[in-house]
């Protein structure tokens, strides 16, 4: 069972970087998600956003928050004054320090795209020039802006099998996933979608 919590993720990384706020406790540890029996029957809930360990429901104290991600990275830690947040609920006394996590995060996703294999840049240009015309004519005429969509997906689909048996033949997952910015379950899934074979063969 997954717990809850509030995730961020972007649409090229996806969940191979799926930020969060974490909690740290006195020690230094994480906390385990804190279980909630809701009773009737029904299956309890598993919850670790990070609002919810202010010391009462079970949950621990926090003593300070941080950015993490799916990938092992964490950003730099924040403690949390308790004799200024007093008896206000912790999600608001502390809104800005976690939104700080999340400007850490978006950092950490700035330094994946820029650590990835690279894009030339006519070809970055020429797909946000393609973008914008395919906006502009959205607005004149959505239809044929489907159109020119449907005929993209057409030449990315076209040009993506190449690459992708091209790319599997000539890296590892391991190398894959390094010149992706993924981690390799989502580097070989995607070699395979485009490819059109199995990610496990």
């Amino acid at each position: 069972m997954r717990d809850r919590r509030e995730t961020w993720t972007t649409d090229e990384f996806g969940s191979s970087h799926e930020g969060a706020v974490g909690v740290l406790l006195a020690d230094g540890t994480v906390p385990s998600p804190v279980y909630f029996d809701i009773g009737s029957g029904s299956e309890g809930q598993s919850v670790s956003e990070w609002s919810i360990y202010d010391g009462t429901l079970r949950a621990p104290r926090a003593t300070a928050v941080r950015a993490v991600c799916s990938c092992g990275w964490t950003g730099s830690a924040y403690p949390l004054d308790w004799d200024e947040i007093g008896d206000r609920d912790l999600e608001d006394a502390a809104s800005g320090t976690a939104d700080q996590c999340t400007r850490d995060w978006d950092a950490h996703t700035v330094q994946v795209a820029e650590s990835a294999l690279p894009v030339p840049e006519s070809v970055t240009t020429l797909l946000e020039q393609l973008r914008e015309e395919i906006e502009k004519l959205g607005k004149s005429s959505p239809l044929a802006a489907v159109r020119a969509v449907r005929r993209l997906e057409i030449v990315a689909m076209d040009v993506g099998y190449r690459a992708a048996h091209d790319a599997r033949a000539d890296a590892t997952d391991e190398q894959a996933a390094s010149a992706l910015g993924l981690n390799e379950r989502a580097a070989r899934t995607l070699l395979a979608r485009l490819g059109g074979w199995h990610p496990y063969l």
